[in-house]
């Protein structure tokens, strides 16, 4: 599908629009999307990029690797994290995701949007939506997975929102010694603090991770964030 203007272009129409509107940039762009013809910004930036910025991603990762992949709502973090993993697959990998956000359907649904019939990789590729998600359950769950299965789990903040699990500085480093000791790449979503202003930095940071609970960012071996289209990929150690 052509789009009326480049993306550069419609986002800096949308830019202008949000300020002369007085509304956050992020509903300006899903607006431009729709007259587009997609649902959502994040969508549009996915459709129209393909496989390449996942693939590009992909080949920076090692099995071992804790990644964290930021953003604020709408702005494609989701997305992003769902194209690793139809990356993982179509290289013939494993792939895993874990989330306390979204239901089955939703998650086949968004892959199928991506252009990926998961009926194909029905053997290779797990949804769990389990309410008793946290770093212990997925690590029994992955007790017998494949070195270089990608896993996703959406999303950090949530992890340790029950009493009874651990600490979240806890169950990173859990999870960053499982991923190590099995040669998994775990990629972890992770909110991104209101404070974050996209008209001071266009893309967010290591420092813009919404942290309620103490965590030390150095346990995560790469980052990559999203902001409106824009993509930025940093070695966190």
């Amino acid at each position: 599908m052509k789009l009326s203007q480049p993306i550069h272009q419609l986002k800096r129409r949308s830019k202008r629009q949000a300020r002369e509107a007085g509304i956050p940039l992020h509903k300006a762009l899903n607006e431009t999307a729709r007259r587009e013809g997609f649902a959502s910004w994040s969508l549009l930036v996915a459709k129209m990029a393909g496989a390449v910025p996942a693939a590009t991603l992909f080949n920076q990762l090692e099995p071992g690797d804790l990644l964290l992949v930021g953003g604020r709502p709408g702005q494609g973090k989701t997305l992003i994290s769902l194209e690793l993993a139809a990356e993982a697959l179509r290289r013939g990998r494993h792939g895993a995701f874990f989330t306390l956000e979204y239901a089955e359907r939703d998650v086949r649904a968004r892959l199928q949007a991506l252009g990926l019939d998961i009926s194909q990789f029905e053997e290779r590729f797990a949804v769990d939506c389990s309410d008793a998600i946290s770093a212990d359950y997925i690590i029994r769950t992955l007790a017998g997975a494949a070195r270089g299965t990608l896993v996703v789990i959406d999303y950090l903040q949530l992890l340790d929102q029950k009493r009874e699990n651990p600490e979240l500085a806890v169950q990173v480093a859990s999870l960053r010694k499982f991923a190590r000791e099995r040669g998994l790449i775990v990629v972890l979503i992770s909110q991104i603090d209101r404070a974050y202003d996209p008209s001071t930095k266009p893309v967010p940071d290591l420092t813009d991770v919404r942290l309620p609970n103490p965590l030390d960012l150095k346990l995560f071996d790469k980052a990559c964030f999203v902001q409106a289209g824009e993509l930025r990929f940093q070695a966190s150690n």
